[in-house]
């Protein structure tokens, strides 16, 4: 029969292995959300960004840097704030819908991001980094 003592040290050894697995599902599955935010972002975008970063356009950079930013902030209090994979999720999904509609709002409120970004308007590139970070920032407080 066991003691007290290893029963314990079994219970410590048990929950250490679930916590590692819990963190590392979570971190995996944060590390596909953002690859798959970043392919249906470039995606969805009426601009070719990467072609146009490769080329050096700073301001497609800027936006396409500010979006991320901005959804990895909520990605990054879902980690914190849900416990449950599927809420975790569920939550970065949610954040990356919430971002790509941003975009489409503004840019359509601002009536030429297309050609804003195209032209490389380094000034229009921070303006939209700032708006979708400032967004990103809010929905991350949303979690809270």
């Amino acid at each position: 029969m066991r003691g007290a003592g290893e029963s314990l040290k079994t219970a410590v050894r048990e929950d250490s292995v679930n916590i590692i697995v819990n963190y590392a599902l979570h971190l995996v599955a944060a590390g596909l959300l953002l690859f798959v935010f970043f392919l249906v972002y470039t995606w969805a975008m009426p601009f070719k960004e990467i072609t146009l970063i490769r080329q050096g356009n700073v301001a497609a950079a800027l936006t396409l840097g500010g979006a991320l930013i901005g959804f990895s902030m909520t990605v990054a209090s879902g980690l914190v704030h849900t416990d449950a994979l599927g809420s975790f999720v569920g939550w970065s999904a949610a954040a990356a819908v919430i971002q790509l509609l941003t975009y489409v709002f503004v840019s359509r409120l601002l009536h030429m991001s297309k050609q804003q970004i195209e032209g490389n308007n380094i000034a229009f590139g921070v303006l939209m980094a700032s708006i979708s970070i400032s967004v990103g920032a809010v929905s991350a407080g949303g979690l809270s």
